[in-house]
């Protein structure tokens, strides 16, 4: 513990605390209940600042440390901590945690369960990104089911125009899938090490296990792959998106698909080197065709949820791209590449509730002419997708130029094509917004409003964090650099 206060714990606990809160307030009073929401996440990203202003970027050691026994017998603690890998992590949770609620605001439906749940989910997330026990990582892994699950059943898009029954269990059953092979994994790494110890594990040599180390990576690895999302396991992903309510899907698009990164690497490359080393060009072919599968695939969509949710299939490619590298530069592209897209895809989901909460309809030939009607949401909108273009000076610019830059020398034919990528996806971003808002106005939206002062200041937000980033990387590279230098070592 830091200063014998455990932030850690307040951090990850406040919210399902709040969660049970929110249990005991009248149910005749949503306003209430969402302002109570509000305060507890506002007060979880207020505890995420300060750990990061406190934060000493010039080591690597863990800090903020908290480690208990929890089951001695089989050597499972509880066990949370920071460093550079993570935190970033967690400060991105608790920003679009906190922003989820704003978002949320119009909710009517259950109002006390619904925001229970957005609630609970962000527990469940930070848990993954501060556990450091392999045990607690999991059950941490598995607590954000249930509220996803339930988030999308209830509150998603309703039939005859959506299936959130089906998108809902179609993420439970893909995730459930990975779960299993994650704990067959954990289970071999303990019983051929006798540990659950995540930062012990990865300084160990575990060439010789009872399970074969390849077949561990990819037992464990599959897990990561299929929240990552990596083709061919990424199909749950556009389900989930269309039929999500507009404040899950930021969640949704914006940190738990970071899991999957965070989890390869935290745990498959500093466990298992050598196997990564020797199937990195694997993982680099692997990247490149979520990269370019993904952009064509958004290339043909006409829905506007569905076309964001390829485009994050196509860059989540960008972060196992970087992965492949293992070298400095490019496992610090990857992770800055998680930050940055969990802030503007999180921003372009919120740009899309909004216009179909204005227009009700998410069709892209339908939307036309809309920067005559709500100039902020389509100049906001324009500054998303420049950034998830890769526009210089902005955030998402800086991630993908460090992954090309780091991966360049191993891989230069992937990388290549994966730059190939960024033509793509500047064609789909400016197309898309050519013909949803400058094109001749419809008629049929002319008594459209622009955003509220409420809806503007999420946008506000995530704009200036996106921009800030951009013109000042070094803010989030040297905390990263702190927490990526040990897994680096590995490979020295």
């Amino acid at each position: 513990m830091a200063s014998g206060i455990p932030w850690l714990s307040l951090l990850v606990f406040l919210p399902v605390t709040g969660a049970l809160l929110l249990a005991f307030l009248p149910a005749d009073r949503p306003r209430m209940v969402k302002q109570v929401a509000a305060a507890i996440t506002l007060l979880d990203l207020a505890l995420a600042l300060l750990l990061w202003s406190r934060f000493d970027a010039t080591t690597s050691a863990i800090q903020y440390v908290e480690k208990a026994p929890w089951v001695p017998a089989l050597h499972i603690d509880y066990y949370l901590g920071v460093d550079g890998l993570n935190l970033p992590m967690v400060l991105l949770t608790a920003l679009l945690g906190f922003l989820a609620i704003l978002v949320s605001w119009n909710i009517q439906q259950r109002v006390k369960l619904y925001f229970a749940m957005l609630l609970v989910l962000q527990s469940g997330v930070l848990g993954v990104f501060t556990a450091l026990d392999f045990v607690l990582f999991f059950l941490f892994w598995e607590v954000e089911l249930i509220p996803m699950y339930l988030l999308i059943a209830i509150w998603g898009s309703p039939p005859p125009t959506g299936r959130r029954e089906y998108s809902a269990m179609k993420f439970l059953i893909y995730t459930i899938f990975g779960s299993a092979f994650m704990l067959v994994g954990l289970l071999g790494v303990y019983l051929s090490t006798g540990s659950f110890n995540l930062i012990e594990l990865g300084h160990m040599d575990l060439r010789d296990t009872i399970i074969p180390t390849t077949l561990l990576f990819w037992m464990i690895f599959l897990a990561f792959a299929i929240k990552l999302p990596m083709f061919p396991f990424h199909t749950w992903l556009p389900d989930a998106h269309t039929d999500a309510p507009t404040a899950v899907s930021v969640i949704l698009a914006g940190v738990l698909l970071k899991m999957g990164g965070y989890g390869i690497i935290r745990i498959c490359v500093p466990l298992f080197p050598d196997v990564a080393y020797a199937w990195a060009p694997t993982l680099a072919l692997l990247a490149v065709v979520n990269v370019l599968y993904g952009a064509v695939l958004t290339l043909r969509q006409r829905d506007l949820k569905r076309l964001i949710a390829y485009s994050s299939v196509s860059h989540m490619g960008y972060v196992l791209l970087g992965i492949s590298g293992l070298g400095e530069i490019a496992l610090t592209g990857a992770v800055l590449q998680m930050f940055t897209h969990g802030t503007i895809t999180g921003l372009l989901f919120a740009l899309v509730g909004l216009v179909y909460d204005k227009t009700h309809t998410r069709q892209i030939p339908e939307l036309r002419g809309l920067a005559h009607h709500m100039p902020f949401i389509a100049a906001v909108f324009v500054i998303a997708g420049l950034a998830s273009l890769g526009l210089p000076g902005l955030s998402g610019f800086v991630a993908e130029f460090l992954v090309f830059i780091g991966v360049y020398a191993e891989f230069g034919f992937y990388t290549a094509l994966g730059v190939t990528g960024v033509v793509l996806t500047a064609g789909y971003i400016l197309w898309t917004v050519e013909r949803s808002f400058f094109r001749q106005p419809d008629g049929r939206y002319a008594h459209v409003g622009d955003a509220t002062l409420l809806e503007k200041a999420p946008l506000v937000v995530l704009v200036l964090v996106i921009v800030a980033v951009g013109l000042w990387p070094q803010f989030v590279t040297n905390v990263i650099r702190a927490g990526i230098l040990p897994i680096v070592g590995r490979f020295s």
